[in-house]
């Protein structure tokens, strides 16, 4: 077993998103976004983006913001801006090279990021569960959720992707 002295999330920046696009790459060969779409999420909302480091390396990374719930944004496009009527957190992307599993650092940005949702008035979570992550969500308290308009846009992700939603207390 190997293990590290440093783990841990920081603030992402504007200098990251080289490291933020490959590792990108390297998780989600599937879901190709270009480096501006994912950036763009950072100049719209950089509260809730951030990288994981370790041993002060780019291990990983999460990029969330406000959005609509039951509403997807499409893959590899800008969004624009974020919604003003925005009733629910969404995570688009929490991305970790496979030399972090066992560290529970999904775990730790995943309870992070529901404290700032939670604070900032939200009352629910949103994402979509790609990669066959659907039982780590569920251990996250989030729960799949259905509905017609969804089917469309999540075939656009893969056949076994889902759309998941965490009520917060």
């Amino acid at each position: 077993m190997i293990q590290f002295r440093d783990v841990a999330w920081r603030a992402l920046t504007g200098y990251d998103f080289a490291a933020v696009f490959e590792i990108a790459n390297r998780v989600h060969p599937g879901f190709f976004e270009a480096e501006a779409v994912l950036a763009e999420k950072f100049d719209l909302y950089r509260n809730g983006c951030y990288l994981l480091e370790v041993s002060e390396k780019p291990a990983g990374y999460v990029l969330s913001h406000p959005w609509k719930r039951g509403d997807l944004p499409a893959l590899d496009t800008l969004l624009g801006k974020i919604p003003a009527d925005a009733d629910s957190y969404y995570i688009h992307d929490l991305a970790l090279l496979p030399l972090t599993r066992g560290l529970g650092a999904a775990r730790e940005i995943v309870n992070a990021l529901t404290k700032h949702a939670h604070a900032m008035g939200f009352e629910t979570m949103s994402l979509v569960a790609v990669n066959g992550s659907v039982p780590f969500w569920e251990n996250q308290g989030f729960g799949v959720e259905e509905g017609p308009d969804l089917k469309e846009k999540l075939a656009a992700y893969e056949d076994t992707a889902r759309y998941m939603v965490k009520v917060l207390a």
